[in-house]
C-alpha cells in the first residue's frame, strides 16, 4: 500500500527534527520510534554552507548521472555521497558487472553511460575477455575524473539525514560530515539515494515491496584470489549452481540458497563474487543491514568450502575483501506522477514523455530460500525478457513524485511497480533515468519554472543532444 506523509511521519521519531527546528519548516529522518519510547529535544542552529541550483542526494550511478548531467547544464551543483568513492554498487559495493546497457541493436544507455563504458574501457576497466566486467578501483577513478571534469562541487562521507520541506517544496537539506552539521538549499532538489531517503523524508508518498511487505534478499559482493580461470573454463564452463544439490545434501550451508548468480572474472586470477543472498533485508533499517552484514561475511565461508569442494579451477581461492556496501536490490519506490508496470513492459511500451529506453529483464531475487520461491523466480526471469532489439519506454512522470514540484528521482526509487523496478534497478538504467533527472533539473532552473512547468519536448531534445536513445520523439 501506498505510504503519505502523514502514514509516514506517524511512524518516524523524526530524530533530526529537533535539531533543525531553527530552520522553520517540516522535517523528518528515517528513525523509527517504537511507543512509549523515551525521547531528547535536540536544538541546534547550524550553517547553509551551500547554495546551488541543484542539489543531489547519492553518488551512485543515478545521482552521479544526474549531477554531472546538470553541471554541463552550466547549473552549480552540490553533490553529497555517503562513501569514499561514487558509483554505489560498482564501486563500494564490488558488484563485478554491468547489466546490459544494450538491446542487442541500440545503445540505450547512451550519452553519459555509453561515455562511462567506454572510458572504462579505454582504461582497462573491465576484465578479461568480457566487455561488462568491471574492475572497481578504475571504474572509482574513472568516476572521479567525470564529476570533476563537469565541476560539480561534492563531498565523500556526506550523510543525508533530513530534509525540509512545506507546500510542496524542499527548502533543504540537511547533511553531517565529519565537520558537524550543515544544509543545503537549492532550487532543485535530486534523489539519488537509491532508497528514496530525500523524497520519503520530505513526505512524498511511496510503495515498498511486494502485497506483504517481502523485499528481495541482499547481496554482499566479494573479491576473491588466486583463481584457475583456464581450469574453471575448461570444456565450457557449466553454471555455478550446478552442483547446489549435491552441497545440500553434505550440509554446506546453513541456508540452502538454490540461487547462485555466480563468480565472474575481473582479472588474470581474480573474480568478483555475486554469492550468497541476505534474506529478510530492508535497506531503510540500518539495524537489518547491520544483522545482514553480520551474517552475510559468515556465509562466505561456505560458499568458498563449496567453490572449493565441488567446482573446478576454485580450489585454491583465496577471499580478499568483501564490500563496504551491502547490495540491497529493493526498498521504497516514489510515486510519481505515473506508476511504470508490469503491462508496459510486456507491450514494449512508447509514452509521449519518455525520457529514454530500457530493455532488462524482470529480475525478483527470492524474499525466502524455499524452493517455491526460487522456481517463482526462475520462471518469471525466463518468461519476463525481450528479443533482440526490443525495449520499453520510460515516461518522464516516473521522475516526479507527487505533490512535489521541485524535486526528482533518479535510480531504483523512481515511480514503477515491483516488476517494472526489478528491471530499471541495474546500473544503465540508472544513468538513463539520472541524466534525465539531472538535465530536467537544469531546463527548471534556467526556465525559472518547476518540474512540470517546461515542455518535456525540450528535455527530449537536449537528452537527444547528448546521445540519449529516444527514437520515438
Amino acid at each position: 500500500m501506498p505510504q503519505s506523509r502523514r502514514g509516514f511521519l506517524k511512524g518516524s521519531a523524526a530524530a533530526a527534527a529537533g535539531a533543525l527546528g531553527s530552520l522553520g519548516a517540516t522535517s523528518a529522518s528515517g528513525a523509527e520510534a517504537k511507543p512509549g519510547a523515551s525521547e531528547v529535544c535536540f536544538q541546534r542552529r547550524i550553517p547553509i554552507r551551500h547554495e546551488v541550483d541543484v542539489f543531489v542526494a547519492g553518488g551512485g550511478p543515478a545521482g552521479l548521472a544526474a549531477a554531472v548531467a546538470a553541471a554541463r547544464q552550466g547549473r552549480k551543483v552540490f553533490l553529497a555521497e555517503r562513501n569514499n568513492c561514487f558509483g554505489g554498487m560498482g564501486t563500494a559495493g564490488m558488484l563485478p558487472l554491468f547489466m546490459q546497457f544494450t538491446d542487442g541493436v541500440n545503445m540505450l544507455a547512451g550519452g553519459l553511460g555509453a561515455e562511462i563504458l567506454k572510458t572504462l574501457r579505454e582504461r582497462g576497466g573491465t576484465g578479461p575477455g568480457s566487455e561488462v566486467t568491471i574492475r572497481a578501483e578504475v571504474l572509482k577513478r574513472v568516476y572521479d575524473d567525470l564529476v570533476q571534469g563537469a565541476k560539480v562541487d561534492f563531498g565523500f562521507h556526506t550523510d543525508l539525514i533530513a530534509v525540509e520541506a512545506e507546500q510542496g517544496r524542499v527548502t533543504a537539506a540537511i547533511l553531517a560530515a565529519k565537520s558537524g552539521l550543515f544544509a543545503v538549499k537549492a532550487k532543485m532538489f535530486i534523489d539519488g539515494t537509491g532508497d528514496g531517503d530525500l523524497a520519503a523524508w520530505a513526505g512524498a508518498p511511496f510503495e515498498k515491496g511486494d502485497a506483504q511487505g517481502n523485499l528481495m534478499a541482499g547481496t554482499l559482493c566479494s573479491l576473491w584470489a588466486d583463481i584457475d580461470w583456464a581450469a574453471a573454463h575448461k570444456g565450457g564452463r557449466v553454471s555455478d549452481e550446478s552442483r547446489l544439490e549435491d552441497a545440500f545434501r553434505d550440509k554446506v550451508f546453513t541456508v540452502n540458497d538454490r540461487h547462485l548468480p555466480g563468480m565472474f572474472r575481473v582479472g588474470r586470477n581474480t573474480g568478483g563474487g555475486n554469492i550468497g543472498h541476505t534474506f529478510g533485508l530492508d535497506s531503510t533499517d540500518e539495524r537489518s543491514i547491520t544483522k545482514a552484514l553480520v551474517w552475510a561475511r559468515k556465509s562466505l565461508l561456505e560458499y568458498e568450502r563449496y567453490y572449493k569442494k565441488y567446482l573446478r579451477g576454485f580450489e585454491q581461492m583465496e577471499l580478499v575483501a568483501t564490500a563496504s556496501q551491502l547490495g540491497c536490490r529493493e526498498s521504497r519506490r516514489i510515486l510519481g506522477d505515473y506508476v511504470l508496470n508490469l503491462e508496459d513492459f510486456k507491450r514494449r511500451a512508447v509514452f509521449p514523455d519518455e525520457i529514454g529506453r530500457y530493455s532488462y529483464p524482470v529480475d525478483i531475487h527470492a524474499a525466502k530460500s524455499d524452493l517455491a520461491s526460487y522456481k517463482k523466480y526462475e520462471e518469471e526471469f525466463r518468461k519476463l525478457r525481450y528479443g533482440k532489439g526490443e525495449n520499453y519506454g520510460i515516461p518522464y512522470r516516473t521522475l516526479v513524485p507527487r505533490g512535489f514540484s521541485n524535486l526528482l528521482v533518479a535510480g531504483r526509487c523512481i515511480s514503477t511497480d515491483r516488476h517494472v523496478q526489478s528491471s530499471v534497478r541495474v546500473m544503465p538504467g540508472c544513468f538513463i533515468t539520472g541524466q534525465a533527472a539531472g538535465v530536467a533539473a537544469a531546463i527548471a532552473v534556467e526556465k525559472k519554472s518547476d518540474t512540470r512547468g517546461f515542455p518535456v519536448a525540450e528535455l527530449q531534445r537536449r537528452l537527444k543532444a547528448l546521445g540519449g536513445f529516444l527514437p520515438h520523439c
